[in-house]
């Protein structure tokens, strides 16, 4: 059973900064590209980044570019998202994804796993 578990959501202020972290299980987390996605009250889910299966390979929403950043521990089967100067509109629910492919999660298409989501509110 593929499980994928985020945690890190919390109430923070404008401006400042929160990690996200997802712990994968069920799956071979190195063979899997990982990514993040954020639900705003209202809205459709949107992609914010995807990592490939090593570190080496990234990419980011415009609305999060040079303030959020995705990594990954392959021993801990872990994806996290550091994010900084965060913005009243980054306000969401968080979701963590997996998909054997970057494409897939980059271009919000139909992907394999996801998380249950954690709650970010951010005060302004």
């Amino acid at each position: 059973q593929v499980q994928l578990v985020e945690s890190g959501g919390g109430l923070v202020q404008a401006g400042d900064s929160l990690e996200l972290s997802c712990v994968v299980s069920g799956l071979t987390f190195r063979s899997y590209a990982m990514g993040w996605f954020r639900q705003a009250p209202g809205k459709e889910r949107e992609f914010l980044a995807v990592i490939g299966w090593s570190d080496s390979t990234s990419y980011y929403a415009d609305s999060v570019k040079g303030r959020f950043r995705i990594s990954r521990d392959n021993a801990k089967n872990t994806v996290f998202l550091q994010m900084n100067s965060l913005k009243v509109e980054d306000e969401g629910v968080y979701y963590c994804a997996a998909d054997r492919y970057v494409t897939p999660i980059r271009e919000s298409r139909t992907v394999e796993f996801w998380g249950q989501g954690t709650p970010v509110t951010v005060s302004s």
